[in-house]
């Protein structure tokens, strides 16, 4: 039985016990490619940010809040698994200090230090040995090249060791259908043509595309009898 890590949703990064730093992210997709991984009799752990949604059924599912907190829980499970699908929406910077309780409402302005979260992605990808690893960019498609966007979603792939790269538009955040693009880094050519343009549909139908990619990228792993997974 193939083992599957999936991250999803938003992390929160906290100024003090109530306010915190966030985005959009519902973690549909990821929800959806762990069910996708469920009835193709994958094992499957699904390491989640703050949601509403239900655990899929078959599911093992580690509640997280940061990001900190989501790399813990994605290294334990990045140690067994074979493929990994890193779908969560983590934020890129955190509060440099977490005030306790509820500091009262200021009325001046207010200048907050941010520092760099932990690149979850890119640092497990460092451990990749033989696993499959399929990652997420949001990119805007408005104003800019399409040779542009793939140079550079390019790049990110290649620095994080994606087998493949899925790129959404921002408008796909918190919504149950979405057109997403797939970057293959050995097939990319650096042009437009380096995209696979998937038609706008239910994240379910494409989560399930995805596991089916994935899946079969892994059984032409080859490996040597003496490589471990690192």
């Amino acid at each position: 039985m193939t083992e599957i890590l999936v991250t999803a949703g938003p992390t929160r990064e906290h100024l003090d016990d109530v306010r915190f730093l966030s985005n959009g992210s519902t973690g549909r997709m990821g929800y959806a490619i762990a069910a996708a991984a469920v009835a193709r009799a994958c094992e499957v752990t699904l390491v989640s940010g703050p949601t509403a949604l239900p655990t899929p059924a078959g599911v093992r599912r580690i509640d997280v809040v940061s990001a900190d907190e989501m790399l813990a829980a994605a290294q334990a499970a990045f140690a067994r698994c074979e493929v990994a699908f890193f779908a969560a929406a983590v934020a890129d910077h955190r509060p440099a200090r977490r005030h306790p309780g509820k500091p009262p409402k200021a009325t001046s302005v207010l200048q907050v230090e941010l520092v760099p979260n932990p690149d979850i992605a890119g640092t497990l990808g460092e451990q990749k040995g033989s696993r499959v690893c399929v990652g997420f960019a949001l990119e805007s498609f408005v104003g800019v090249p399409p040779a542009d966007v793939v140079a550079r979603v390019l790049a990110k792939a290649r620095r994080k060791h994606f087998d493949l790269c899925v790129v959404n538009a921002p408008d796909a955040l918190a919504r149950e259908g979405s057109r997403v693009f797939l970057l293959d880094p050995l097939a990319a050519d650096d042009g437009p043509r380096g995209l696979e343009e998937l038609p706008h549909q239910d994240k379910a139908v494409t989560a399930a595309l995805l596991v089916e990619r994935a899946l079969a990228r892994r059984t032409h792993v080859t490996r040597s009898p003496s490589e471990g997974r690192s």
